[in-house]
Protein backbone atom coordinates (compact mmCIF):
# COMPACT_ATOMS: atom_id res chain seq x y z
CA UNK A 1 0.00 0.00 0.00
CA UNK A 2 1.39 3.35 -0.54
CA UNK A 3 0.15 6.85 1.27
CA UNK A 4 -1.18 5.97 4.40
CA UNK A 5 -0.94 7.89 7.48
CA UNK A 6 -0.47 5.15 9.55
CA UNK A 7 2.39 2.27 8.83
CA UNK A 8 2.07 -1.06 9.24
CA UNK A 9 4.19 -1.69 12.13
CA UNK A 10 2.89 1.28 14.02
CA UNK A 11 -0.31 -0.79 13.93
CA UNK A 12 1.22 -3.55 14.99
CA UNK A 13 2.64 -1.82 18.05
CA UNK A 14 -0.71 -0.91 18.76
CA UNK A 15 -2.06 -4.44 19.30
CA UNK A 16 1.03 -5.88 20.49
CA UNK A 17 1.88 -8.08 17.53
CA UNK A 18 5.30 -8.83 17.20
CA UNK A 19 6.98 -7.55 14.04
CA UNK A 20 7.84 -11.19 12.97
CA UNK A 21 4.68 -12.21 12.81
CA UNK A 22 3.35 -11.47 9.21
CA UNK A 23 -0.52 -13.05 9.86
CA UNK A 24 -2.60 -10.62 9.66
CA UNK A 25 -0.34 -8.12 7.51
CA UNK A 26 -3.03 -8.32 5.05
CA UNK A 27 -5.65 -7.32 7.43
CA UNK A 28 -3.87 -4.80 8.83
CA UNK A 29 -3.13 -3.08 5.70
CA UNK A 30 -6.41 -3.00 4.50
CA UNK A 31 -7.13 -1.70 7.63
CA UNK A 32 -4.41 0.99 7.02
CA UNK A 33 -5.48 1.39 3.66
CA UNK A 34 -8.85 2.07 4.68
CA UNK A 35 -8.45 4.20 7.58
CA UNK A 36 -6.48 6.49 5.20
CA UNK A 37 -8.87 6.54 2.30
CA UNK A 38 -11.95 7.34 4.75
CA UNK A 39 -10.11 10.45 6.44
CA UNK A 40 -9.17 11.78 2.74
CA UNK A 41 -12.87 11.36 1.64
CA UNK A 42 -14.31 12.82 4.79
CA UNK A 43 -12.03 16.39 4.87
CA UNK A 44 -12.04 16.71 1.08
CA UNK A 45 -8.23 16.66 0.71
CA UNK A 46 -5.66 14.44 0.93
CA UNK A 47 -2.62 14.73 3.06
CA UNK A 48 0.13 13.24 1.14
CA UNK A 49 2.63 14.94 -1.50
CA UNK A 50 3.29 14.10 -4.52
CA UNK A 51 6.38 12.62 -5.47
CA UNK A 52 6.94 15.29 -8.62
CA UNK A 53 4.96 18.18 -10.02
CA UNK A 54 1.48 17.35 -12.09
CA UNK A 55 -0.36 19.35 -13.98
CA UNK A 56 -3.83 20.07 -13.15
CA UNK A 57 -6.53 21.95 -15.55
CA UNK A 58 -8.83 24.80 -13.24
CA UNK A 59 -12.07 26.06 -14.59
CA UNK A 60 -11.98 29.63 -12.55
CA UNK A 61 -15.82 29.55 -11.86
CA UNK A 62 -16.96 29.83 -8.89
CA UNK A 63 -12.72 29.47 -7.26
CA UNK A 64 -12.00 33.21 -7.45
CA UNK A 65 -12.49 35.52 -4.85
CA UNK A 66 -12.47 38.93 -5.03
CA UNK A 67 -10.74 40.87 -2.57
CA UNK A 68 -9.65 44.47 -1.73
CA UNK A 69 -5.86 43.68 -2.09
CA UNK A 70 -6.56 41.58 -5.73
CA UNK A 71 -8.23 38.39 -6.86
CA UNK A 72 -7.50 34.99 -4.93
CA UNK A 73 -7.96 31.86 -7.03
CA UNK A 74 -8.44 28.33 -4.49
CA UNK A 75 -6.51 25.84 -5.56
CA UNK A 76 -6.34 22.23 -4.56
CA UNK A 77 -3.46 22.10 -1.81
CA UNK A 78 -0.19 22.43 -2.57
CA UNK A 79 2.66 21.17 -0.17
CA UNK A 80 5.40 22.22 -2.08
CA UNK A 81 6.72 25.27 -4.61
CA UNK A 82 9.46 23.17 -5.94
CA UNK A 83 8.12 22.76 -9.95
CA UNK A 84 5.25 25.50 -9.55
CA UNK A 85 4.10 26.79 -13.03
CA UNK A 86 1.11 29.06 -13.35
CA UNK A 87 -0.18 29.28 -16.67
CA UNK A 88 -3.77 30.81 -17.96
CA UNK A 89 -5.25 29.57 -21.64
CA UNK A 90 -6.83 26.84 -22.96
CA UNK A 91 -6.50 23.86 -25.47
CA UNK A 92 -3.15 24.05 -26.66
CA UNK A 93 -2.62 27.52 -26.09
CA UNK A 94 -0.91 28.48 -22.24
CA UNK A 95 0.72 31.64 -21.03
CA UNK A 96 2.75 32.01 -18.21
CA UNK A 97 1.63 33.64 -15.54
CA UNK A 98 4.53 35.09 -13.10
CA UNK A 99 2.61 38.28 -11.02
CA UNK A 100 1.47 35.79 -8.16
CA UNK A 101 1.54 35.75 -4.34
CA UNK A 102 0.86 32.52 -2.62
CA UNK A 103 -2.14 32.49 0.27
CA UNK A 104 -2.36 31.95 3.34
CA UNK A 105 1.09 33.65 3.70
CA UNK A 106 3.58 31.44 5.24
CA UNK A 107 1.46 28.10 5.07
CA UNK A 108 4.30 26.02 3.74
CA UNK A 109 6.42 27.38 6.67
CA UNK A 110 3.82 26.62 9.60
CA UNK A 111 3.17 23.48 7.95
CA UNK A 112 0.34 23.96 5.80
CA UNK A 113 -0.82 24.24 2.16
CA UNK A 114 -1.15 26.56 -0.33
CA UNK A 115 -4.51 27.02 -0.96
CA UNK A 116 -4.92 30.19 -3.05
CA UNK A 117 -2.97 32.14 -5.55
CA UNK A 118 -3.95 35.88 -5.45
CA UNK A 119 -2.84 38.41 -8.50
CA UNK A 120 -2.15 41.38 -6.13
CA UNK A 121 -3.87 44.42 -7.20
CA UNK A 122 -5.07 42.45 -10.37
CA UNK A 123 -7.07 39.98 -11.85
CA UNK A 124 -7.06 36.56 -12.92
CA UNK A 125 -9.15 37.95 -16.35
CA UNK A 126 -9.65 34.45 -17.28
CA UNK A 127 -13.61 34.59 -18.08
CA UNK A 128 -13.47 31.95 -20.61
CA UNK A 129 -10.02 30.32 -20.25
CA UNK A 130 -8.87 28.13 -17.99
CA UNK A 131 -5.67 27.80 -15.29
CA UNK A 132 -3.33 25.53 -15.58
CA UNK A 133 -0.97 24.27 -12.29
CA UNK A 134 2.04 22.50 -11.98
CA UNK A 135 2.85 21.47 -8.81
CA UNK A 136 3.38 19.06 -5.78
CA UNK A 137 -0.31 19.05 -4.80
CA UNK A 138 -0.74 17.53 -1.28
CA UNK A 139 0.31 18.73 2.25
CA UNK A 140 3.62 19.19 2.94
CA UNK A 141 3.87 16.80 6.02
CA UNK A 142 1.12 14.54 7.12
CA UNK A 143 -0.25 16.46 10.55
CA UNK A 144 -0.31 14.72 13.75
CA UNK A 145 -3.73 15.00 14.48
CA UNK A 146 -4.03 13.16 11.00
CA UNK A 147 -1.79 10.50 11.96
CA UNK A 148 -3.52 9.58 15.04
CA UNK A 149 -6.74 9.68 13.65
CA UNK A 150 -5.57 6.90 11.12
CA UNK A 151 -4.18 5.01 14.34
CA UNK A 152 -6.88 4.96 15.63
CA UNK A 153 -9.54 3.99 13.16
CA UNK A 154 -7.14 1.45 11.71
CA UNK A 155 -7.33 -0.05 14.82
CA UNK A 156 -11.65 0.02 14.97
CA UNK A 157 -11.39 -1.22 11.23
CA UNK A 158 -8.96 -3.92 12.30
CA UNK A 159 -10.98 -5.17 15.53
CA UNK A 160 -14.27 -4.65 13.64
CA UNK A 161 -13.91 -8.48 12.35
CA UNK A 162 -14.69 -9.12 16.16
CA UNK A 163 -18.09 -7.59 15.81
CA UNK A 164 -19.44 -8.16 12.35
CA UNK A 165 -23.04 -7.53 13.24
CA UNK A 166 -21.77 -3.85 15.07
CA UNK A 167 -22.76 -4.85 18.28
CA UNK A 168 -19.54 -5.33 20.72
CA UNK A 169 -19.77 -7.06 24.52
CA UNK A 170 -17.86 -7.04 27.58
CA UNK A 171 -18.31 -8.03 31.36
CA UNK A 172 -18.24 -4.98 32.68
CA UNK A 173 -20.68 -2.78 29.99
CA UNK A 174 -22.53 -5.62 28.71
CA UNK A 175 -23.86 -5.65 25.11
CA UNK A 176 -23.81 -2.13 22.92
CA UNK A 177 -23.96 -1.07 19.33
CA UNK A 178 -20.56 0.86 17.86
CA UNK A 179 -21.43 3.86 17.19
CA UNK A 180 -21.41 5.09 13.51
CA UNK A 181 -18.43 7.73 13.85
CA UNK A 182 -15.98 7.49 16.58
CA UNK A 183 -15.59 10.85 18.45
CA UNK A 184 -11.85 10.82 18.89
CA UNK A 185 -11.15 10.55 15.21
CA UNK A 186 -14.01 13.08 14.23
CA UNK A 187 -12.68 15.92 16.70
CA UNK A 188 -9.03 15.53 15.07
CA UNK A 189 -9.99 15.33 11.63
CA UNK A 190 -12.85 18.12 11.93
CA UNK A 191 -10.33 21.21 11.51
CA UNK A 192 -8.92 19.82 8.46
CA UNK A 193 -12.38 19.72 6.56
CA UNK A 194 -12.37 21.80 3.58
CA UNK A 195 -15.22 24.36 4.24
CA UNK A 196 -18.48 23.77 2.57
CA UNK A 197 -17.47 19.74 1.69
Amino acid sequence: MANEYVTLEELKAQFGIEPGDTSRDAQLDRACASASRSIDKTTGRRFWLDPAPVQRVFNPRGRIVREDDGDLFLVDDIGSTEGLVVETGSGSSWSAVTAYETSPDNALADGRPITGLRRTLSTWGTSTGRLRITARFGWPAVPDDIHEAALIQASRLFKRKDSPEGIIGSAEWGVRNLSRRDPDVWNLIEPYIIPGF
